[in-house]
């Protein structure tokens, strides 16, 4: 299952690698390190570091499950191992 270098899990782990790295910027970051400079902003009256521990996080996260199964699909039909 090799193509153009890469192997199957490469690009799997690869993608898993930078998901789990937005997931942290999302959750982590701009729910508790950049909240101060965050809450500088006002989403719906609300300070933008409060909105995202709080909300904003979890519209986050299901935005990466979409993209995750998005990007597995094509990673799958590019390396041929796609349910039909």
């Amino acid at each position: 299952m090799e193509h153009g270098g890469k192997t199957y899990w490469q690009t799997v782990v690869g993608l898993l690698t930078k998901i789990l790295i937005v997931w942290f910027l999302i959750s982590f970051g701009a729910g508790i390190l950049f909240v101060e400079q965050l809450n500088t902003i006002k989403l719906g009256g609300y300070p933008l570091g409060f909105w995202f521990a709080h909300q904003g996080s979890i519209y986050g996260f299901i935005a990466l499950i979409f993209f995750y199964a998005k990007k597995m699909g094509d990673i799958d039909r590019q390396f041929d191992v796609h349910e039909d």
